[in-house]
């Protein structure tokens, strides 16, 4: 069983930065795709950015600029390196992996999320 640990919200002025990492135990983390969700004050969750398990990163457009997201798969674990954050950037942040290879293959986790909130 896959289990998925984030840490490194908190709250921050606008215009500063967070980062935010996510730990994997169980499974074989380098072959999973591993992503950032959020969750704002709409109640809706939203794709931030994901990297594949060959290293490729992929970013949302309000992303792109101000977010970087890799991965170090003998720490299991992937970061998200969070620029220049404004107000919109407040919410839950949640990591995700997809299996990408094996009988498990397309089955997603979920980690419990962490908070981030920008003020100012």
């Amino acid at each position: 069983q896959v289990q998925l640990v984030e840490s490194g919200g908190g709250s921050v002025q606008a215009g500063g930065s967070l980062t935010l990492s996510c730990v994997s135990s169980g499974g074989i983390f380098r072959s999973y795709h591993m992503g950032w969700y959020r969750q704002g004050r709409a109640g809706d969750r939203e794709y931030v950015s994901r990297i594949l398990s060959n290293g490729n990163t992929f970013y949302a457009n309000f992303a792109k600029g101000r977010f970087t997201i890799s991965r170090d798969d003998n720490q299991n674990t992937v970061t998200l390196q969070m620029n220049n954050l404004n107000f919109e950037d407040t919410g839950i942040y949640y990591c995700n992996a997809v299996i990408g290879s094996g009988p498990n293959s397309g089955a997603d986790y979920w980690g419990q999320g962490t908070q981030v909130t920008v003020q100012g």
